[in-house]
């Protein structure tokens, strides 16, 4: 019975320390990663920006695949 408690309460305390662990590392995370620190007080708006790179013909096949028995 004992070692069932035992067994247990490390268990109980391997998840807390993984649950504290992780949450330090995430709201550390968070707050390097909120705004920049050169960043002015006014919120700037960005805006993604989308290029398409045009595709060269030596990678890859040319024209589909034909399968031939």
């Amino acid at each position: 019975m004992t070692t069932l408690i035992n067994t247990a309460l490390k268990a109980l305390a391997c998840g807390m320390g993984a649950v504290a662990i992780t949450t330090v590392m995430s709201l550390t995370f968070v707050e390097s990663t909120a705004t920049a620190p050169w960043a002015s007080v006014a919120a700037t708006h960005q805006m993604a920006k989308l290029s398409i790179q045009p595709r060269h013909v030596w990678f890859g096949q040319s024209q589909p695949a034909v399968l031939v028995d």
